[in-house]
């Protein structure tokens, strides 16, 4: 049997993790809910929620994929072999493969907005909803929500984006651990924190951009509500991507000789970082075009393109180097979040259904597509067609977000700190009590394992069900 692979340095693995963590939520989501709810009273109450609640469900994941260097199917039934918990494990397999799906739609918007990016944002609208854009005429952001809206809502273009940006994902997973997670990792990550940066020098400067800044860090404790509190618990949950398996699946492949609560730190952090650089880079530009701040897919594909399509009448070249530079930044982001939930499917089709990697990858990719295909056309042609209310986008959204991962991050909680004997989940937090901070920690990070971090769950759980 093949020696299964594994990450090469501690290094590769904070960028693997990382790499898993930061994706267009960070870019789309977090700046504008720390505007919304108190500032800077809210960052502090995000940091807290990482480190209280996320860092643990984090760790657990971890306990699971190094103790068994196993798929999240093999290691629930090999830590519990004969129970039910092995379907735990295997809908941690169908989570990210759903979440893939449609989160592919959205990547193969940044591919096109990428490439728009070298001439225009309205170029390809139709009845010339933005004609005067690409005439060199003044835009209008109803011109440029149009143009975006007449391309998601298209049958072939946002297809051939999609799978566009399946191929790259399936790609660099065909490449294997070392060769293809850990080296676009390695090369993607540090490439990503440089653009953010250059983004920002050019944002804070804008005429106007003071008070996108305030916006970001003026700290108002008079927003802070339990359902501001629960946001914040929600965001740094989903930011890192917990409860799909995709960290248990990265843990799997980390040396014994690594301090996985390092590593899981230092991934929060990362997240924090580039989320943080995230809302810096965004809403001072829009502050500074005078336009209201949004959160979600309107945020990137209308709001930012109006601004850069406004300053490319006056600054044409510097509008392009920025546009191209943002849009390859989102690119990137989303790409080493997919590889992440592309590579659970895989793992477990090479190991518990005996594929080769090359055909893992081909099975993995065809399913993703499919229902990726229909998420896409839910935009167009399926934008009738409806479950329960929602169309079949935001089903698979709404579905994973709402239930799948929250779902998911409890059990694994709930798995290490009731179902595992502690000793082993100490043993894997400390290196068998070789590291002496860890081990003087573990107490706590148990008790959070065990306790705060299922109840902390459940309230996230409630509060987004109530609010649907």
């Amino acid at each position: 049997m093949k020696e299964r692979e594994s990450f090469g340095s501690r290094f590769a693995v904070i960028m693997a993790f990382a790499g898993s963590a930061i994706g267009l939520g960070n870019i789309w989501r977090f700046p504008y809910l720390v505007g919304q709810n108190g500032g800077a009273a809210f960052i502090i109450i995000y940091i807290l929620a990482s480190f209280l609640l996320s860092l643990p469900i984090f760790l657990s994941e971890s306990v699971i994929g190094r103790r068994t260097h196993s798929n999240t199917f093999g290691a629930m039934e090999e830590l519990a072999p004969g129970t039910k918990w092995k379907w735990m494990g295997l809908l941690t397999v169908i989570s990210p493969l759903v979440i893939l799906s449609f989160y592919s739609v959205v990547g193969g918007w940044s591919i096109e907005y990428f490439i728009k990016s070298f001439g225009g944002f309205g170029s390809t609208s139709a009845a010339g909803a933005a004609s005067s854009i690409a005439t060199g005429g003044e835009a209008s952001i109803s011109q440029v929500s149009a143009a975006f809206g007449w391309f998601i809502s298209s049958t072939w273009g946002p297809l051939f984006c999609h799978t566009a940006f399946l191929l790259l994902c399936a790609l660099i997973i065909l490449a294997g651990v070392k060769s293809g997670i850990e080296r676009f990792s390695n090369i993607t990550m540090p490439i990503l924190f440089v653009l953010i940066l250059l983004i920002i020098i050019y944002s804070v400067s804008l005429p106007g951009a003071a008070e996108g800044v305030r916006y970001m860090v003026k700290p108002d404790f008079s927003k802070i509500t339990p359902s501001v509190i629960a946001a914040a618990m929600g965001q740094s949950f989903f930011s890192l991507s917990l409860g799909v398996g995709t960290i248990l699946t990265y843990s799997s492949y980390v040396s014994k000789n690594e301090d996985m609560v390092l590593s899981a730190s230092g991934t929060a952090v990362m997240d924090l970082m580039f989320a943080l650089l995230a809302g810096f880079a965004v809403m001072p530009a829009v502050f500074a075009a005078g336009l209201a701040p949004e959160s979600g897919p309107s945020l990137i594909f209308q709001t930012l393109p109006f601004i850069f399509t406004k300053m490319g009448e006056t600054m044409p070249l510097l509008s392009t180097v920025v546009a191209v530079l943002f849009f390859l930044t989102v690119l990137v982001a989303a790409l080493t979040s997919a590889i992440s939930m592309f590579e659970v499917g895989v793992t477990y089709l090479v190991e518990e259904k005996g594929l080769t990697r090359s055909w893992a990858t081909v099975a993995v990719f065809v399913g993703t597509w499919i229902l990726g295909t229909l998420c896409s056309l839910s935009f167009g042609p399926l934008h009738d067609v409806h479950l329960f209310g929602n169309t079949i986008f935001d089903f698979c959204d709404k579905l994973t977000s709402n239930f799948l991962m929250t779902f998911g991050g409890l059990l694994f909680t709930v798995f290490v700190g009731w179902k595992m004997r502690r000793a082993d989940v100490r043993d894997e937090l400390t290196n068998g009590r070789s590291i002496r901070f860890n081990d003087r920690c573990f107490g706590i990070l148990y008790f959070l394992i065990k306790y705060l971090a299922p109840i902390a769950i459940l309230v996230i759980f409630v509060t987004n069900l109530l609010a649907k």
